[in-house]
């Protein structure tokens, strides 16, 4: 077991219900950062879920990997939802920093935007998809 093992399991079966022990793995003034959002504190932290599970259907991690080295970790999962009835996936990782009780002061989520979920949505993944071509290197 690693400083990061009990908050993986936590997001590996997190529900509406467990949401409420997020200040368990959460340091009262930790700050939370991925592509959309950029909060501090646990009440604004668990806000973010609440709003998954509102807006999302069978949302899912699944933790695919960590590295653990002294208070930090790096894990990667996979996010897993439906959103109108369309499955998606998004593949991503985390970066950890941990206080001497093993709470969570950084958390910040690296994961493209464009690639894992704008690009797959219908009105705007079209020009997304159109863009990225633009700039793709051809070789052969």
């Amino acid at each position: 077991m690693t400083i990061a093992t009990p908050l993986l399991e936590w997001y590996a079966s997190l529900t509406p219900h467990t949401l409420a022990q997020a200040a368990r793995y959460y340091a009262a003034d930790a700050r939370f950062r991925d592509p959309f959002n950029d909060v501090q504190g646990v009440a604004a932290i668990t806000a973010i879920f609440r709003h998954m599970f509102a807006t999302t259907e069978q949302p899912r991690f699944v933790i695919t990997g960590c590295i653990v080295q002294e208070q930090q970790a790096f894990a990667t999962w996979i996010f897993s939802f439906r959103l109108r009835g369309q499955y998606y996936e998004v593949e991503g990782g985390s970066h950890l920093q941990f206080d001497a009780e093993g709470r969570v002061t950084h958390h910040r989520d690296y994961w493209d935007a464009a690639e894992e979920l704008l690009q797959k949505l219908p009105l705007v993944g079209a020009p997304i998809r159109w863009l990225r071509r633009q700039f793709r290197v051809h070789t052969s």
